[in-house]
């Protein structure tokens, strides 16, 4: 299934149904007076994050959403019958944005959470409603209200625990590979990961959720390489895991252009809390990994952690260290099994 984490989406909301001009006329009724009912209200559109969606690929081959028009009023004091509302089903963690992309009209992070993008229009009254005591036969009746054309986006953020950061062929892939069923794109040339990627860890008897991104490189933010248009999919998540490439031989410089991205990319996400890792050492000796440890616990300002995702080597720690970041009612403990009662 192809990922898709932004469309643009045409809606309408029905037109209400215009109000009837009806007079009742039966043989032997001298007196039939006004009938004409109200016409029926237009359909809603209705944004409403679901379960089991993943993507907006959906969005991405039918774009117009239409909501069904109220239907008009009739004789015999008949309400037309009110236009059916259309429900547009989005993953969690959806953004609705206005046409001009910047303005958040809604944002449904949470399963269940429902918003009502253009409303359907009113039903117009019939002449039965214009009735009064020294009006006894009105010949007006309102049109219905018109619908409303709403142009919106809609852009995915992934709902995820922990983030991974890091330059093409940190071994990101690998460490999500490693430590849960995600199975991501794995090679030895840059840019292998194209579109962000879900896994669910456990270490010590709880769970969460860690997201793999595709590599930034310096001028991100300018739109070079994969640019960081990705960056949103880590923004909800409690802790950043960043990734340097111990065989790197400017690792220093690597970690620097990770950090200008994300100050460049603006909000908070340069200020959440971030376990720094130095990975791949298991193609070092103890005095190489020593120096590139010390050299990189300088630049960061404070400890860092060494891991290798081919070797599963410090593996644990890591995942140990994101689990102390990431607050308690996010994490999915595991229930514990019950012994069995004995038998002889």
């Amino acid at each position: 299934m192809k990922f898709l984490d932004l469309a643009k989406v045409y809606i309408r909301s029905g037109a209400g149904g215009n109000g009837c001009i009806s007079f009742r006329r039966e043989k032997f009724i001298e007196y039939g007076g006004p009938d004409g009912g109200d016409g029926g209200k237009g359909g809603s559109v209705i944004a409403e994050a679901v379960d089991g969606l993943n993507t907006l690929i959906d969005f991405r081959y039918q774009q117009h959403f239409f909501a069904q028009n109220g239907q008009s009023g009739m004789g015999q004091q008949r309400t037309g019958k009110d236009g059916s509302d259309i429900l547009l089903k989005v993953p969690v963690g959806t953004e609705i944005l206005d046409e001009d992309q910047e303005t958040v009209i809604a944002d449904l992070s949470t399963l269940g959470d429902r918003i009502v993008l253009a409303r359907g229009g009113n039903g117009g009254f019939g002449n039965l409603h214009f009735k009064t005591a020294t009006n006894q036969a009105p010949r007006r009746a309102n049109p219905g209200q018109e619908g409303i054309d709403r142009t919106i986006w809609l852009r995915l953020k992934l709902i995820a625990d922990a983030g991974l950061l890091g330059l093409p062929n940190a071994g990101k892939s690998t460490f999500l590979a490693a430590t849960s069923n995600a199975r991501p794109k794995i090679a030895d040339y840059p840019f292998t990961t194209l579109h962000p990627n879900l896994g669910v860890v456990g270490v010590d008897g709880v769970e969460f959720v860690v997201a793999d991104i595709p590599g930034l490189i310096e001028g991100a933010s300018e739109g070079r390489g994969l640019g960081d248009l990705f960056l949103g999919h880590v923004e909800r998540c409690a802790v950043l895991l960043h990734l340097v490439d111990g065989t790197s031989p400017t690792l220093v410089e690597d970690y620097e252009t990770i950090i200008g991205e994300l100050e460049a990319y603006g909000g908070d996400l340069a200020d959440k809390p971030r376990v720094t890792v130095l990975n791949k050492v298991d193609a070092l000796d103890e005095e190489e990994r020593a120096l590139a440890r010390e050299m990189l616990e300088e630049a960061v300002g404070g400890p860092v952690l060494t891991m290798s995702g081919v070797s599963h080597e410090g593996v644990t720690e890591v995942l140990r260290a994101l689990r102390a970041r990431i607050d308690d009612d996010r994490l999915r403990h595991k229930p514990q099994e019950e012994a069995a009662p004995w038998q002889p």
